[in-house]
């Protein structure tokens, strides 16, 4: 069973910040979707083909063919910061964080 403490967890790790209300009604929600996934494996399987795909179909997409692609000298004329042929981004994730 699944219980606040671990959605406050998780919560954390994402970067969420939610209200105790929003707690509440998370782990509330997480606990009927664990239920529903017990009640699922409750069902017995045996000789049922797995299934990776709702369809049958097949790659209907073109054929995978390497192509020459636009020089990288042109590209880096458009971006705004770059370093030893790299683009540069703003940092998303704290340094003190490892």
């Amino acid at each position: 069973m699944i219980d606040k403490t671990q959605v406050q967890h998780v919560a954390e790790l994402s970067k969420l910040a939610f209200s105790d209300a929003e707690l509440e009604q998370f782990t509330e929600q997480l606990a009927d979707i664990m239920k529903m996934t017990d009640e699922l494996n409750k069902v017995d399987t045996t000789g049922v083909p797995v299934t990776t795909h709702v369809n049958n179909l097949q790659n209907i997409v073109r054929e995978d063919v390497a192509q020459a692609g636009t020089d990288r000298e042109i590209l880096m004329k458009n971006a705004p910061d770059s370093a030893d042929g790299l683009l540069k981004v703003p940092a998303i994730m704290d340094k003190e964080e490892d």
